[in-house]
């Protein structure tokens, strides 16, 4: 792949001779991740945390994974729904935001639990505006002018009147303090640079997180499945812990109750007489599950850090 950065373009080249910079060999799946930011720092533990390792060249968008006929592609994260919906490559991470913007057919593989936020209508917080249709007819900048234009179409066919909405790629929160727009329509996520900007949320369009994504008519199904399975093994690992304990027969049932496990706990019989359970816990409830086991009765409460899983 040959990066542009002056003009946003991205040659996908599929020479058949590794020789080439930036060749993906033929038959390997193309996997597009972000290039860089946040998104490309969460993607990239969690690539290797599946065991998709890679190896990167200096100033190449390509890499290809360690023992797996995978080729990466790294490029902006608003571009990737894009190429994967029109078949450049086989499966990618980006945001739901991008998917409804880019306007193409892609199967949502699953949902990653990262990234999370919240697309919304802004407006400046001095102009105490508390109806979104109020803003309909005038000047709206954003960076997501379809779904924009998508959101005031309702209310402007019922008023009469056409919001004007302008596409900029970058610095959208400043177009209202700089006399450019009425509005905003941006991403939230904190909210931090929002209140900056003296800007305030008026209606929020969507609810975004980062997905895995695949084109529905990728040859590749069964490395789409394999990526899919070691990620969601990746990511049960990062939720739960493993938990164990001992009990006696006439606690068992109570301590059951507090420790259900994901799927059900397992229950060994010891040379005793008592019972060994373990099973998955949520990560967020350690302590309070440990506590409740020790009030019950449990002995010998232990908790084991997960790398990766299968369920």
């Amino acid at each position: 792949i040959e990066s542009k950065e002056s003009t946003g373009e991205y040659l996908l080249q599929t020479s058949n001779t590794m020789s080439t910079p930036g060749a993906s060999p033929p038959g390997n799946c193309k996997f597009a991740i972000p290039k860089k930011g946040r998104l490309f720092e969460k993607v990239n533990a969690m690539l290797k945390g599946a065991g998709i390792n890679y190896r990167r060249e200096a100033r190449l968008d390509v890499a290809l994974a360690v023992d797996l006929p995978i080729t990466l592609i790294f490029l902006p994260a608003s571009d990737i729904a894009k190429y994967v919906g029109e078949g450049n490559v086989d499966i990618g991470i980006t945001g739901v935001d991008i998917v409804r913007e880019s306007g193409v057919e892609v199967e949502r593989i699953m949902d990653l639990g990262f990234g999370k936020c919240k697309l919304c209508v802004q407006a400046p917080v001095a102009k105490n505006i508390t109806d979104v249709s109020t803003l309909a007819g005038g000047r709206i900048v954003t960076s997501f002018p379809d779904m924009t234009k998508e959101f005031f179409g309702p209310i402007d066919e019922e008023k009469g009147v056409e919001t004007k909405v302008k596409f900029v790629s970058g610095s959208v929160e400043a177009a209202c303090g700089l006399g450019l727009a009425d509005a905003v329509v941006d991403l939230v996520e904190t909210g931090t640079t929002m209140r900056a900007a003296g800007l305030e949320v008026v209606a929020e369009i969507l609810e975004t997180e980062a997905i895995l994504i695949s084109n529905p008519h990728s040859e590749h199904k069964d490395l789409v499945d394999l990526i899919k399975r070691r990620v969601d093994g990746y990511i049960t690992a990062q939720k739960y812990v493993m938990i164990s304990y001992n009990v006696t027969d006439d606690i068992m049932g109570k301590a059951l109750a507090i420790t259900p496990g994901k799927k059900s706990p397992n229950v060994t019989e010891l040379a005793d007489g008592a019972k060994a359970i373990s099973c998955l816990i949520n990560k967020k409830e350690v302590v309070k599950k440990m506590d409740q086991l020790e009030e019950v009765g449990a002995t010998d409460i232990l908790t084991f850090e997960l790398s990766n899983s299968r369920m």
